[in-house]
């Protein structure tokens, strides 16, 4: 079932990724091959914050391909994907702001950023910036092939 207004999806969606909090993320290495790992991310709505190492595998890997696929699955009739594309957030209020984020949400989705990354000035500290294409929020079983939600973000005209 496609679905154009995010709020239709929005508290669904955020109940399921947030008590999961981990999910899968697969990005695409320089040799064209589907890398995965798991990845802690934060969201306000329909986008997506984490906080890494500018300098990581991913990071290398999303300069030259910048979409990222994630899989949140707590419970396996329940899952969550959600295809992003990917910027950085250099700015230092963007920073604060995500810092903020996971450092007032209560655990296991929150947690201190000092324990890693020790002031939100620290220059290995990258905030990515997820911006979802697509998210489907799957049921099983499902009483057809597309009775489960599916949001698209609607492209801007010019």
């Amino acid at each position: 079932m496609e679905v154009t207004d995010f709020a239709v999806i929005e508290a669904e969606f955020l109940q399921r990724v947030h008590s999961v909090v981990w999910c899968n993320a697969a990005t695409v290495d320089s040799q064209q091959r589907p890398r995965s790992r798991i990845l802690h991310p934060i969201w306000e709505g329909s986008t997506g914050w984490v906080l890494t190492y500018r300098d990581s595998h991913k990071a290398r890997h999303l300069a030259a391909n910048p979409y990222i696929s994630l899989a949140y699955i707590a419970d396996i009739s329940k899952p969550v994907y959600i295809d992003c594309q990917t910027e950085w957030a250099d700015s230092l209020m963007q920073k604060q702001h995500v810092w903020d984020l996971f450092l007032h949400a209560p655990p296991p989705l929150g947690y201190d950023p000092a324990t890693l990354f020790d002031r939100v000035d620290h220059e290995r500290l990258g905030v990515l910036k997820l911006i979802p294409w697509r998210i489907e929020l799957v049921t099983f079983p499902a009483p057809s092939l597309d009775a489960n939600p599916v949001w698209r973000r609607q492209l801007k005209k010019a």
